[in-house]
């Protein structure tokens, strides 16, 4: 199974980081690829509830992610599954001097395994779904600052 992570400080609360984490309103702005949401289960964030979305034309298709594990201040954690992957995918939300460090981690494995995705996969894939979390994690630190603007006002 491939792992990435990606992490960045912002300024705020952990509270203030969830809160605009889980409002799936806000995703289309900050998730990268993200076109538009579906639904989401009633319970979301909470453990076992679920929301699909769907990517552009030339991005990643329809994704479920499914709660397995949600820590109210602290994180969650989720499986994620579309056409090509299957994995986990991980936020943490952690107070820091300067504000609040948002980590995000996938841990992924093909759903079609082959020796050639083996090769394909650092060379070509691996790259793009790294820029992609860090893309993720940068747009959420805007969003992160414009709500909290927004409040503030």
């Amino acid at each position: 199974m491939a792992a990435l992570r990606v992490a960045q400080i912002f300024p705020g609360t952990v509270a203030e980081a969830e809160r605009c984490w889980y409002d799936t309103d806000r995703w289309p702005r900050w998730v990268d690829g993200l076109d538009r949401v579906i639904s989401v289960d009633p319970g979301w964030p909470g453990a076992g509830a679920a929301v699909a979305w769907e990517s552009g034309p030339a991005g990643r298709g329809r994704v479920t992610e499914r709660v397995l594990v949600h820590e109210p201040l602290r994180g969650q954690t989720l499986a994620v599954t579309d056409g090509s992957i299957e994995g986990e995918q991980t936020v943490t939300f952690t107070p820091d001097d300067d504000g609040v460090e948002v980590s995000l981690a996938l841990e992924y494995r093909f759903r079609r395994r082959s020796l050639g995705m083996r090769i394909i996969d650092p060379l070509f894939i691996r790259r793009p779904m790294m820029i992609s979390l860090r893309a993720t994690v940068a747009r959420f630190g805007a969003e992160l600052e414009a709500s909290r603007e927004s409040r503030s006002a």
